[in-house]
């Protein structure tokens, strides 16, 4: 398959991450975002283990639109240092990932 994949990225609340879905969609820059709200996170910073409510997003897309995803999603990210994840998709159905292809 080509240069397609799947980014993580966890937002502190869902109004956050739909700004960011939307914006990505706006600029065409991913072809669809997923929301998945309430997830609990368990993680360090700052020294310490800390526990959060946040809301995650599945955005797929082109790799080769990754730095500008990246770029936008901390324009508008709350975090001092959001995640922001992208995993190749190398398997999957072919009218699927030809659809994702044209963005």
């Amino acid at each position: 398959m080509t240069n397609i994949g799947l980014i993580f990225v966890t937002a502190s609340t869902a109004e956050e991450a739909k700004t960011i879905a939307k914006s990505l969609l706006e600029s065409r820059l991913a072809a669809c975002v997923n929301i998945l709200p309430s997830i609990t996170s368990i993680y360090h910073w700052e020294g310490k283990i800390n526990e959060s409510q946040e809301t995650l997003l599945l955005i797929k897309a082109l790799e080769t639109n990754y730095l500008e995803i990246e770029k936008q999603i901390k324009l508008r990210h709350s975090y001092q240092n959001p995640e922001v994840i992208f995993i190749p998709i190398t398997k999957g159905s072919k009218e699927y990932l030809d659809w994702i292809s044209k963005f």
